[in-house]
């Protein structure tokens, strides 16, 4: 009795936490949020699961579980209990995942969206430990690698010096390298920026990605060079404060319209630098591209790990090293051919 008190104590004491740091705590949505996290099924349980991140305003991680949704209700009609989840029916979702063309970035995503409805049970007491299908000796999710698709600085320099003439070209050919220089920034938090973060000369954010997932608030400092200030002068909103920077959102979207203009921007910034990196003979331009050339020309001029991480917001080291992986690679490839140059 003592340990099933402690575990419904520690289950409501996490949804407070949760609630609270986001600032959207009520008696109502603690209700809510603590009787959908009961769900017999694990179909049912994602179905709470978009909801409740829909209410916190997650919206892209709603999506995420979306997603997977989805996917289920193309593998079968049918509610998805927790005992039909064994590792042989996670190996049969990931081939079925697979068959229909999903990369292994996207099919770890998703499976790792199905571990934490799985966490979330086995913390409600949902589940039992021997239910539980995920780790060594059961079922382990292969991560995706990720293809890292660094530019160096010549090549940027291409792209900074192109011109077809044209306006639509100039905005987002200026949007890409803002991305680059301002410590490789994502799109979601590009467009979020406003007057009100620029502090003697300087951009200050905090990353909407990690905002709710850690207790310390780790704000990104970036200082304005000339050609981010040239950006800004010219395809920026009027310098008042609150207002944003770049007119990409006006202020009065919700949540879902927000993702979705950023959504539409991503695409759009995208589309253009697909066919600047056509006509220069360079492939795979996107705003990940900006993002991983960052931090690559950082450490190629000899930055080390520590303030690369720092200035890309990662909350370990551990994550930048991996995003770093290719560099090492190309690195220990050009070094290797050195051995042979008699």
């Amino acid at each position: 009795m003592r340990k099933d008190i402690e575990n419904s104590f520690s289950l409501v004491k996490s949804s407070v936490q949760d609630l609270a740091e986001i600032g959207q705590f009520t008696i109502g949505l603690l209700n809510a949020r603590m009787q959908k996290g009961l769900s017999t099924t694990m179909t049912a349980a994602i179905v709470s699961k978009i909801e409740i991140l829909r209410e916190e305003s997650k919206i892209s991680t709603a999506d995420i579980f979306t997603a997977v949704l989805n996917n289920l209700r193309k593998l079968t009609t049918k509610e998805i209990r927790y005992d039909d989840v064994t590792p042989m029916w996670l190996k049969k979702f990931e081939d079925f995942l697979r068959d229909d063309n999903k990369s292994q970035t996207t099919i770890a995503i998703y499976l790792r969206a199905i571990r934490a409805i799985f966490n979330d049970a086995k913390k409600a007491g949902i589940i039992k430990e021997c239910q539980y299908p995920f780790g060594h000796g059961k079922y382990e999710i292969q991560e995706g690698e990720g293809r890292k698709l660094a530019l160096n600085l010549e090549q940027i320099g291409q792209i900074a010096r192109y011109e077809d003439g044209t306006d639509t070209t100039a905005k987002y050919r200026d949007y890409w390298l803002f991305l680059y220089l301002c410590n490789g920034i994502n799109v979601a938090d590009f467009v979020k920026l406003k007057y009100d973060n620029i502090i003697n000369g300087e951009i200050y954010f905090v990353r909407q990605k990690t905002e709710h997932r850690t207790r310390t608030r780790k704000e990104i400092c970036v200082p304005i060079s000339s050609p981010m200030q040239e950006i800004i002068d010219r395809w920026g909103n009027s310098p008042e404060k609150g207002n944003y920077i770049f007119p990409i959102l006006c202020g009065n979207e919700n949540e879902v319209e927000r993702n979705n203009k950023t959504k539409y921007f991503t695409r759009s910034i995208n589309r253009r630098m697909q066919e600047i990196g056509k006509a220069l003979g360079i492939s795979h331009i996107s705003t990940y591209t900006a993002r991983h050339s960052f931090a690559t020309v950082l450490k190629r001029s000899g930055s080390s790990i520590a303030y690369i991480s720092e200035s890309l917001g990662h909350q370990n080291i551990k994550t930048t090293e991996n995003y770093l992986a290719s560099f090492e690679r190309e690195e220990r490839a050009k070094n290797a051919e050195l051995l042979t140059r008699f």
